[in-house]
């Protein structure tokens, strides 16, 4: 039995339908969770075991036996927390096969079989009765149905089939009640992930079209650690206000509901984002409780427990407006039984308590389908458009005929402002198509670009006009690119584009070059790393599952990260590893490079960062990784706008920082595919 697996293509630019294992697709799915990351949450795992052991007693002294419920149990933990706590029985529901199997085995290895049951089924298809999956309804209940957005897993509608169905009235629940928070903020950095913002291109202005500045854009949650923001890349507007709560001991509805909440303008300034995250109260006196809140918000910054799992969230408003300090201001959050999504209104606008909610946002501009938010920040990037448009007024001339090759871009109508002769773009997607033709038309350009929607290799010289192309630019940039090298692509563009193209063409970028280096995460390591013992309970059949599902492929990969978002150190000099010249076609023969890198700091080595540099001319260069040199300590600042390539190790390693132990690096670029395989280890020299 196979199955077909997404994977982006380099050599084609396209995504891929692979044929793998049947397993291959739970493998993945193991070994990329965030299963790791939950259990080395000292934070939350701390809180419920205390929630729980509260839960429990105040049962046991209503004279109850205690029957738990825990769905989403995923590793056990939860229940055999309970039984520890003294419940009687527990039902542990999970639907996922691979973990409910690895549940039973950390059950049974830690001595609670007797105890505990694991269910392999979506909570709302468990039955209760003589002959159902449970012999009777539970009194206490326990989940972790959540995720950054708070009910983005389905977490109302299981709780309401619970209530339903599952448990008893009255019943405790941990955790016992959940709180959403916002803030409404003024910040330039956010907002230029939802709106394209005017160009200036050699004194003239490039403007976004109108439907775009009107559009409300995605709906979509943007999940970020917004710990990484600054407190001064925004301006907050307003007090951090309790959106409303949930009480997971009562029944719970999934209906669509609003909740508003008006609060005075601390100071004036333009109202675009909110920033939200939650918090859990385990028990009902709200003195345990687990949050989510921004490490900014502390006294002590450096003491806010860290976690990938659940995150802080922002949400474009749909329109940015103007409020003035002092102004009286209403904020709404409407929620269906999936996701969250805000208004705002000022109190001179009708009544908060009689007007409409605000709607769900819907794109209507297609511009928010076509771009991510991280490419809106990168379109908006004054600086890069800058470099851009620096490497273009130094390679055009009057007769430049000039075709572009990258999805959704601008630089073919830069060129065309630059004064080229004719400029082409190639756009294989209708919506990119259309959203590009909407900026010419918004700044009487029309025509100025011709769009063609073709493949690189299916371009003919009457496509063209007959005419011969002499600037061949790219960012690169492509939607179906998930890795650093991924971009690539353009060099198969470039390849495939050969007899169309100029013995004298000018290629932007000319090279790429791709860049590895050492470093130690200050907390990203702990989605990989094995747990062994969690809380008193011995979690190795999970590591082991992981580990398997790691294995599982003959050689292990990158995966994309966005670091600016994960602090590390580097712990090597940033090096150059390969360099792919894209003024010549892509070779027959594989590129291969090999090497060591001395570990030159102290630090715990726990793995490899990778990223592409690009080479715009000789004398200006864009990075998709690093945007300042390394600093003294090992400090990195890491572009927002592109995701870097992590490669962990197996184990980390302990540097001393001497130079003497080094990392050894083997890359092979294969043409026929355009992957690059790799492998990394620790040469420990003469330690």
């Amino acid at each position: 039995m196979k199955t077909f697996c997404g994977r982006a293509n380099t050599s084609t630019g396209a995504l891929d339908w692979v044929e793998e294992s049947e397993e291959y697709d739970y493998h993945q799915e193991i070994a990329r969770s965030c299963y790791a990351d939950m259990l080395h949450d000292h934070d939350r795992n701390e809180k419920y075991y205390q929630g729980i052991r509260a839960a429990v007693a105040r049962v046991k002294a209503r004279g109850e036996q205690v029957i738990v419920l825990d769905i989403g149990t995923g590793t056990g933990l939860l229940s055999m927390m309970a039984v520890t706590a003294g419940a009687d029985f527990c039902y542990a529901v999970e639907v996922f096969k691979p973990m409910a199997d690895a549940a039973q085995c950390i059950v049974k290895k830690n001595g609670f079989s007797d105890k505990i049951k694991i269910i392999n089924k979506h909570s709302t298809d468990v039955t209760v009765g003589p002959d159902g999956d449970m012999q009777m309804k539970a009194n206490v209940l326990i989940t972790e149905l959540f995720d950054t957005e708070l009910i983005g897993e389905g977490a109302l509608p299981s709780y309401e089939h619970a209530h339903h169905y599952l448990v008893q009235d009255g019943c405790e629940a941990v955790p016992h009640r959940a709180t959403v928070y916002a803030q409404l903020v003024e910040s330039e950095m956010l907002w230029n992930w939802a709106q394209l913002q005017p160009v200036e291109v050699e004194g003239a202005r490039l403007v976004p079209p109108a439907e775009v500045g009107l559009c409300a854009g995605a709906h979509s949650v943007c999940d970020i650690q917004l710990s990484q923001v600054s407190p001064h890349s925004f301006t907050p507007l307003g007090p951090v206000c309790s959106m409303f709560s949930v009480d997971f001991s009562q029944p719970v509805s999934s209906a669509f509901q609003s909740h508003s909440s008006q609060f005075v303008a601390r100071c004036g300034g333009r109202a675009q984002v909110v920033l939200s995250w939650w918090d859990l109260e385990m028990d009902p006196a709200g003195s345990i409780v687990c949050s989510m809140a921004p490490s900014w918000t502390y006294p002590e910054p450096k003491t806010a427990p860290w976690r990938d799992h659940w995150m802080q969230s922002v949400y474009f408003l749909p329109v940015e407006s103007k409020v003035a300090e002092g102004e009286e201001l209403s904020l709404t959050v409407c929620h269906d039984d999936y996701s969250l999504w805000y208004g705002l209104r000022a109190h001179r606008q009708p009544d908060p308590q009689t007007a409409s909610p605000p709607s769900r946002p819907c794109c209507t501009c297609q511009a928010h389908l076509v771009w991510t938010r991280p490419r809106f920040g990168e379109l908006n990037d004054q600086w890069r458009t800058e470099s851009y448009v620096s490497a273009l007024r130094s390679i055009l001339r009057e007769d430049s005929v000039c075709l572009g090759v990258s999805d959704g871009s601008l630089l073919p109508v830069f060129a065309h402002m630059l004064g080229a002769k004719k400029v082409y773009s190639l756009e294989n997607s209708r919506m990119s198509k259309q959203v590009i033709e909407q900026i010419l038309e918004a700044n009487s350009m029309t025509g100025g670009v011709e769009l063609l929607k073709s493949r690189p290799e299916q371009l003919t010289s009457s496509d063209l006009g007959g005419q011969q192309i002499s600037v061949l630019m790219g960012e690169p940039y492509f939607s179906t690119s998930l890795l650093p090298w991924h971009s690539l692509f353009f060099w198969y563009c470039r390849t495939a584009l050969t007899g169309l193209l100029r013995p004298d063409v000018t290629v932007l970028p000319c090279s790429a070059t791709l860049h590895v280096m050492a470093v130690e995460f200050q907390n990203l390591w702990r989605i990989r790393a094995p747990c062994g013992t969690c809380e008193g309970f011995d979690v190795t059949p999970m590591d082991e599952m992981v580990q398997r599902s790691l294995e599982f492929h003959e050689s292990r990969e990158a995966e994309p990260h966005p670091l600016w978002e994960y602090p590390c150190r580097a712990l090597t000099q940033s090096t150059p590893v390969m360099t792919f010249d894209f003024t010549q076609c892509i070779p027959e023969q594989p590129i291969i490079s090999e090497g060591l890198l001395p570990l030159t700091r102290i630090g715990r080595c726990h793995g490899v960062v990778l990223w592409m540099e690009y080479q715009l001319t000789e004398d200006i260069a864009v990075s998709a990784g690093l945007i300042q040199p390394v600093g003294d300590q090992g400090e990195c600042e890491w572009s927002r706008h592109r995701k870097q390539g992590v490669y962990f190790l197996r184990s980390p390693w302990e540097s001393s920082g001497d130079g003497r132990a080094a990392l050894s690096y083997s890359f092979i670029f294969e043409p026929t595919s355009g992957d690059i395989k790799m492998d990394f280890s620790i040469n420990p020299g003469d330690l």
